[in-house]
């Protein structure tokens, strides 16, 4: 009993992980210009002031730092 509940288990869960990725029909919708991380030019000044002010240095605002956000 013990098996075939395992079993089971097993498969739903290597069933979840069955649709992966993205369909053909969905990619138009992902391409849009406003899907893209910098659509926001307003969102992108703050985040390049905010990592300007966290680091010292202008650009690059792939990666977290520290600081403590004043100037």
């Amino acid at each position: 009993m013990k098996t075939k509940l395992l079993s089971l288990l097993l498969l739903c869960a290597l069933g979840g992980c069955a649709n992966l990725g993205v369909q053909p029909w969905e990619r138009g919708v992902l391409a849009k210009p406003e899907m893209a991380l910098d659509h926001e030019q307003l969102d992108l000044a703050l985040d390049d002031h905010i990592f300007f002010s966290k680091e010292g240095v202008s650009g690059g605002r792939a990666f977290a730092g520290g600081g403590c956000g004043c100037n």
